[in-house]
């Protein structure tokens, strides 16, 4: 009992500390960025961000593109395209990467996927693995465009869900010379079996839930959500796997963004129930770099996708050690291991 207590009042502790400190970023950032060190303001000879908005499928998608220090068009510059976490925002951890790799002198593009974040699209917050992987065609399709971007050094990295829904882009589209997940979540098969398989019993349960769901939606009735919608200090400190504990403090606490949530539509699942991530990674033929922390709960994902890409050229799985899930994405000891490792990654593919 003892023990409990204790670890709750660290927990609360860690909580507020960590809020304090990235209040005042949040609070002064005229480009809504969560990170530490974002971009305040647009300095000639530094990196710079650009929002940007274009169509994709008929859906407006609300973008930021990052731009090296002393950037000049009429130059030619690799250029990588940045995937979000599920439920994540271009404001968060993908901003942050995004950010750094321009520090590094790649052109940067990072999206809301469609139906979240500040892009279009109805019913808010769907999450379809079909419109993921299209949102990261399209970013390539948008980056591409952009003056000075050198078409054929076009990288891709991402993040969490981000992350798997990178590799089956990159399956197909062969633009992308160079590919990297940071944290890789299978979204199909979480949504399948459950975290850690913990939900094998309840499949066609929930598959039911989602198909009643889809009947109300198509009926005009009342859209249904999976997931949570805000969760209180209590219950955070009562979870005991590090990627939700951590992930409800990262999003609804430390880095929080209005356009952040953790809902889907519970019709979704229709969709993400019979997606995984893992199939045909034979069809990778890129260099692929794969990065997770040494002690992430969902480790387990990127180690069974890892060595069906039979085909990759210059395959490596980087390990970042003590780093848990949620850590890669803002402790800066661990963000400078990814940004190093990606760096030389796509310097050497790209």
């Amino acid at each position: 009992m003892k023990n409990s207590i204790k670890k709750y009042l660290l927990i609360n502790v860690i909580m507020a500390i960590t809020i304090m400190s990235y209040a005042q970023t949040k609070q002064n950032n005229p480009f809504g960025l969560v990170y530490e060190d974002a971009i305040k303001e647009n300095v000639p000879g530094k990196v710079n961000i650009h929002p940007v908005t274009y169509k994709l499928n008929g859906i407006a998608i609300a973008a930021n593109v990052y731009t090296p220090a002393n950037f000049n068009s009429s130059k030619s510059y690799p250029a990588v395209v940045v995937a979000h976490p599920n439920g994540g925002v271009k404001e968060q951890t993908a901003g942050l990467y995004a950010q750094r790799l321009a520090e590094v002198g790649y052109i940067t593009i990072v999206a809301d996927a469609a139906y979240q974040g500040a892009s279009g699209g109805m019913p808010r917050h769907t999450d379809k693995p079909v419109s993921r992987v299209e949102d990261i065609h399209g970013m390539a399709d948008f980056i591409m465009q952009h003056e000075g971007v050198d078409t054929g050094r076009l990288g891709v990295l991402g993040i969490c869900g981000g992350g798997g829904y990178t590799l089956k882009a990159a399956q197909s589209d062969k633009r992308f010379k160079a590919v990297a997940t940071l944290s890789m979540f299978n979204s199909g098969e979480v949504r399948r079996n459950g975290f850690q398989n913990s939900q094998l019993n309840t499949i066609q349960e929930r598959l039911k839930k989602a198909s009643d769901a889809r009947t109300q939606e198509a009926a005009g009735g009342k859209i249904m959500y999976a997931g949570v919608a805000s969760i209180t200090d209590e219950e955070i400190a009562k979870i005991p796997t590090d990627l939700y504990r951590e992930g409800y403090v990262y999003y609804y606490r430390t880095h929080a963004h209005p356009n952040s949530t953790f809902l889907y539509t519970m019709s979704s699942l229709l969709d993400l129930m019979t997606w995984d991530a893992a199939t045909n990674m034979d069809l990778i033929n890129q260099p692929l770099l794969m990065i997770a922390g040494s002690k992430s709960d969902t480790k387990y994902m990127t180690d069974e996708a890892f060595p069906k890409a039979i085909h990759a050229k210059n395959k490596e799985l980087f390990l970042i050690d003590g780093a848990t899930h949620i850590k890669t994405y803002y402790v800066p000891e661990y963000v400078d291991q990814a940004i190093n490792k990606l760096a030389s990654f796509f310097e050497k593919n790209l």
